[in-house]
């Protein structure tokens, strides 16, 4: 299995770091980002949950850097290009998870994807519109991470998986908390092929991948272990993503968001000064979708409220 350990060339040439490869460069730079802080308050799953376990995504993108880390370094692959594409793969995010990305999709022309945003926020949004100079790889990676599009990297790959193994392992972890349904009701054959209890699917999925790549010299998952990996997906939509008590508050998500969006496309002077330049620049369409997608949920709701609902009298 051949790994990617070199860039072919970023956008603009810089000097070489005498500390860090180029990847280590690209991981940092994710990491500093304002994309990636934002993170901390966006959906995961469940919105707004109150309870201090539940994911979020950021939470979401250290595990699935840390299981992508660990096959990775097993099979042979850039340990770097894999944390950094990990770590950037949803930066792109809308607020309130899949239910803000939806919204989005339905009102702008060209449409809405979270792993585009992804690869936008870091060429042309972030560093006031300069991006953040990333590698192709890194940002091809982030741009296939989910979908249909196959990425031009093994890192890119491993990370897909390591995406799903994560989110499907760690949101049913929290359906649990949340009283939605209990690692017995999960299929006794998958039980029995994937292991009892969060810990072990994860293993039993983890040591498949790397034991499919040593054989193959690819990325992927054996029959019976993908198989299993599949079908407790397909569970996981059934019983969870689709779930009317965890998606109860969606609709009023997506009401708020067009509602958000709206407003600046015809208003754009409202929208803050730093605006201005990719107003020119892209459009007021562009720019307001790019600020609405930016937002954490809290922010989001927030200016909602402020924007939308009228407030009480106040004699100072």
């Amino acid at each position: 299995m051949t790994g990617t350990f070199a860039t072919i060339g970023r956008e603009r040439a810089e000097a070489e770091c005498p500390v860090r490869d180029c990847f280590s460069r690209d991981a940092d730079r994710i990491v500093h980002s304002k994309a990636f802080r934002r993170l901390m308050y966006k959906t995961q799953v469940f919105l707004c949950p109150e309870g201090d376990h539940y994911r979020t995504r950021l939470t979401h993108a250290i595990e699935v850097s840390r299981i992508a880390r660990t096959m990775a370094r097993a099979l042979g692959l850039c340990e770097s290009l894999t944390e950094a594409v990990a770590l950037g793969h949803d930066v792109g995010h809308a607020p309130f998870g899949h239910a803000g990305e939806s919204a989005l999709n339905e009102i702008m022309p060209e449409g809405f994807t979270h792993n585009a945003q992804g690869k936008r926020i870091m060429e042309c949004v972030e560093n006031g519109g300069a991006g953040r100079n990333l590698c192709p790889e890194t940002l091809d990676g982030i741009l296939c991470h989910s979908g249909g599009a196959k990425p031009a990297t093994q890192e890119g790959a491993l990370v897909h998986l390591a995406d799903r193994i994560a989110y499907i392992n760690h949101d049913m972890d929290d359906a649990r908390r949340a009283g939605i349904l209990s690692d017995e009701e999960l299929p006794p054959r998958l039980r029995a092929v994937l292991g009892e209890g969060y810990t072990k699917r994860i293993d039993t999925m983890v040591k498949d991948v790397v034991a499919f790549g040593r054989a193959n010299g690819r990325v992927g998952m054996g029959g019976e272990v993908g198989g299993a990996t599949d079908e407790l997906r397909a569970f996981m939509f059934e019983r969870v993503y689709l779930n009317p008590t965890a998606k109860a508050e969606e609709r009023k998500v997506g009401d708020m968001i067009r509602r958000l969006y709206e407003h600046y496309v015809n208003e754009p002077d409202a929208l803050p000064p730093e605006c201005r330049f990719f107003i020119e620049r892209d459009g007021a369409r562009r720019a307001a979708c790019d600020y609405v997608a930016g937002m954490t949920d809290r922010f989001c709701a927030e200016k909602a409220q402020d924007l939308f609902f009228p407030k009480g009298w106040s004699k100072h």
